[in-house]
């Protein structure tokens, strides 16, 4: 990423920061105060996305750090550990709010929820919506996972927030358990996002790759001219940046001078369609089959 791709990111990373600052303390005080289990989860989980983001913006730091002789690939993989981090948080608050709402379910309170717990939900809910909206546009164009990962989460809790909402509506009509049954649904719903990251950031880290990724490399590069076959393509994620190795055949009457400009021609359709601009490419003759007599 360039400096002002560098400064979105820390930007993106911040401002959902300081909303969940603003947020978690603002819904954990007044869950007290009206007596809601499913608005006290939902400040929780937007506790722990302090501690998620925070972990992404370092992460986001520690990538831009520049190669040396202990990381020759640099250190963009520190996006991929940061949301394992992350998802590490989430997955045991979530855990702790299912919990509290099993033991809520289990010893129900007489009274309902006061209904100011349902607006503080719903006003959550919309900043969170717009929250998520401005992360994502700053992923898509940093192309950065690890604000993916912050999205999605941005996204969650906004869905947790109305969650919360119907809760406390509902047990407004004489139906108090439906408070800790939203708590519950609001616990799963973090720890099924926690899972999520979790899989993505650790596909990552092990050199996984979408597979139909693979296919559209593959396609694009038999259609440069000169190349005869592929004989082999892998590509893994750094961060934000893909690293492909390729093998091709070509003619064996070529000239290297000739077989250098196909290899060229690879690397700046990679550039130009896919935004790759890390391709190691091994050239091989194309073996001819012997002539039966």
């Amino acid at each position: 990423m360039d400096t002002l791709s560098n400064k979105e990111a820390d930007k993106g990373a911040i401002v959902s920061i300081l909303a969940y600052i603003f947020l978690s303390s603002m819904k954990i005080i007044i869950s007290y105060i009206t007596l809601s289990s499913a608005l006290r989860a939902d400040g929780l989980n937007n506790l722990t996305d302090i501690g998620a983001s925070l972990a992404i913006l370092i992460g986001l730091k520690i990538s831009r750090k520049p190669r040396d002789p202990d990381h020759p690939y640099g250190h963009s993989r520190a996006e991929q550990i940061a949301s394992l981090v992350a998802s590490f948080i989430m997955a045991t608050v979530g855990l702790e709010v299912v919990i509290s709402a099993i033991q809520s379910f289990l010893n129900p309170k007489q009274a309902a929820p006061n209904v100011l717990a349902a607006w503080v939900a719903l006003f959550s809910a919309v900043v969170m919506y717009c929250v998520y909206l401005y992360t994502k546009k700053i992923a898509a164009h940093t192309k950065s996972k690890s604000l993916e990962a912050a999205a999605k989460d941005n996204l969650s809790d906004a869905l947790v927030s109305i969650g919360t909402v119907v809760g406390i509506v509902g047990s407004q009509f004489q139906m108090p358990i439906l408070d800790p049954i939203a708590a519950l649904i609001v616990g799963l719903i973090i720890c099924k996002t926690a899972w999520e990251i979790f899989v993505e950031a650790s596909h990552m880290l092990t050199d996984g790759i979408d597979p139909d990724k693979m296919e559209e490399y593959a396609d694009a590069i038999e259609h440069i001219g000169g190349v005869e076959n592929i004989v082999d393509i892998r590509a893994r994620m750094y961060g934000n940046q893909t690293y492909v190795d390729i093998t091709i055949e070509v003619d064996a009457r070529m000239d290297v001078g000739e077989s250098h400009c196909i290899t060229d021609n690879i690397e700046a359709m990679l550039r130009k369609k896919f935004g790759i601009y890390h391709a190691h490419i091994h050239v091989e003759p194309m073996e001819k089959e012997p002539i039966m007599t």
